[in-house]
């Protein structure tokens, strides 16, 4: 257990930071998840609107710190990269 003041004050604020990383982070992924999903049932033109959520949400995350500029540009190629594969197959 923390015995100084500055102490407890940091684990009370790192876990408020938690609680908002987690949501943000969690968001990113949901949107994600949904695209991969419709790609996965063909489902193209639905999945172009739910990739434009994603980017969006990735590119959130990015900007508050919760992950990498890079983590989330590499999300997005993979993402792009799966939607213009399936496009080209249909």
């Amino acid at each position: 257990m923390a015995n100084t003041q500055s102490a407890k004050e940091r684990i009370r604020n790192s876990a408020r930071k938690a609680v908002y990383n987690r949501l943000h982070r969690s968001r990113a992924r949901t949107y994600v998840k949904k695209t991969r999903a419709l790609i996965a049932q063909k489902n193209l033109p639905a999945a172009r609107e739910e990739i434009i959520k994603a980017i969006s949400a990735l590119d959130r995350a990015a900007g508050k710190g919760v992950i990498h500029p890079n983590n989330a540009a590499r999300r997005k190629s993979r993402l792009v990269k799966l939607l213009n594969k399936a496009s080209a197959k249909s």
